[in-house]
């Protein structure tokens, strides 16, 4: 054991470390992208409506498409091949979509890093729980995280100073993406060279307890398939509906621009202040949801209804507003929407039960995108009261499932 456990001399918090690397360098690249979206498809055509739906098509591929990524990974085994195509689908993606000239090149590209999101998210995620499960997985996770949202406020900061110096060229802003994106696929192959396998950072404890381990096999392959609970599938529609009443980003930041509120510049700006309050209110929810369980979650549709009522007004200060909302409801929903799954679904059905969860997410995250879009013709006090009518049921939703957790 003493051989596998050195994995290439690679520690668990360094193998940790590298993936941390990995991802912000990514999320320089993409969240650069989504920063700026609105903004690229009004410059090349596109109207809300459009821009709605490419953007709602785009989070609801990055959702749903793990839910065949995962299993198939799983089956297969290859998560370092899952992992290093979806990164490359980002790193070519992003730089070439300043390029495209058209709302329909914007459009497919868009999606196509989405999809590449896809592909990468259930991999990696598997190959860092590995590693964390010998420094702890709740900070082995936080730790990735935080590096995470580093890239996540710095890629959004590098195209407003690019869009400013060349008055709102989107090829130099986003083609210079191409470096971090490459940096990124460096660091990953490095890994790989490193940690090919990284289940073995588990197989010592694995093997401490594999009698253990044969008999819970014997004993779930002779099961029935267990179903998930009524109780999970009333909180993903509660999920879901959330999801449906707030609209994307890319939304808002056309309205910013198209509304003259705000330059393109300080559109990606305002996103990596929405990616920081993201962040703070991942880590307030997340501690208060283990003190209070699904119960804090009511917070989640009133801050989400009542975005629309600043991020559409016509003021910087109310944009402003609405967009620390959003970001808010963002945090919310990454930290403590998906804690309250594993408190729901037995573990042998978690991994099915994320898939499903990504699913009505995705649909949630379409819909929302596409229903704002079409509604931004209609003016602001269409969107408000839609966004009030979703985010309501949500409540009565999470009402009932709160309900069926005390039976």
């Amino acid at each position: 054991m003493v051989g596998k456990t050195k994995v290439g001399a690679a520690s668990p918090m360094g193998f940790i470390l590298g993936f941390g690397i990995v991802s912000m360098l990514m999320d320089i690249v993409y969240e650069a992208a989504l920063s700026v979206q609105g903004p690229l498809l009004y410059s090349v055509g596109a109207t809300a409506a459009v821009v709605g739906l490419v953007s709602g098509l785009g989070e609801a591929t990055s959702l749903a498409g793990r839910l065949a990524s995962g299993p198939a990974a799983d089956r297969s085994g290859r998560y370092w091949t899952f992992a290093l195509l979806g990164y490359a689908a980002t790193g070519l993606a992003v730089p070439a979509m300043g390029f495209a000239g058209s709302v329909l090149g914007v459009s497919f590209l868009i999606v196509f890093e989405r999809f590449g999101k896809s592909l990468r998210t259930p991999s990696r995620d598997a190959m860092l729980s590995h590693a964390a499960s010998r420094v702890g997985r709740g900070k082995g996770f936080a730790f990735h995280e935080a590096l995470d949202q580093v890239g996540a406020v710095a890629g959004p900061l590098i195209a407003a100073a690019i869009l400013q110096a060349t008055h709102n060229a989107y090829g130099p802003a986003l083609g210079v993406m191409f470096i971090p994106g490459l940096g990124a696929i460096g660091v990953l192959l490095y890994l790989r060279y490193r940690v090919p396998r990284p289940e073995v950072f588990e197989e010592d404890d694995e093997a401490d307890s594999a009698e253990d381990d044969a008999v819970s096999a014997s004993k779930v392959s002779a099961a029935e398939p267990i179903k998930l609970p009524r109780l999970f599938w009333i909180y993903t529609g509660f999920c879901g509906l959330v999801l449906a009443g707030v609209g994307t980003f890319g939304v808002m930041s056309f309205h910013m621009v198209s509304a003259q509120i705000v330059s393109a510049p300080t559109v990606a700006v305002l996103y990596a202040v929405a990616m920081g309050v993201d962040g703070v209110f991942a880590l307030i929810t997340g501690s208060i949801y283990d003190k209070v369980g699904v119960r804090v979650l009511f917070v989640l549709p009133v801050v989400s209804a009542i975005v629309p009522l600043f991020a559409f007004g016509n003021s910087l200060v109310s944009v402003i507003a609405g967009v620390v909302l959003w970001g808010a409801s963002l945090g919310i929903q990454e930290s403590t929407m998906r804690a309250a799954v594993a408190d729901m679904v037995p573990g042998c059905k978690r991994a099915t039960s994320y898939g499903m969860l990504s699913v009505f997410m995705g649909v949630g995250s379409f819909v929302g995108a596409g229903v704002t879009g079409a509604l931004y013709a209609h003016g602001q006090a269409a969107i408000v009261m839609y966004a009030l009518v979703l985010e309501a049921a949500a409540c009565v939703l999470l009402f009932l499932a709160l309900r069926g957790a005390r039976k």
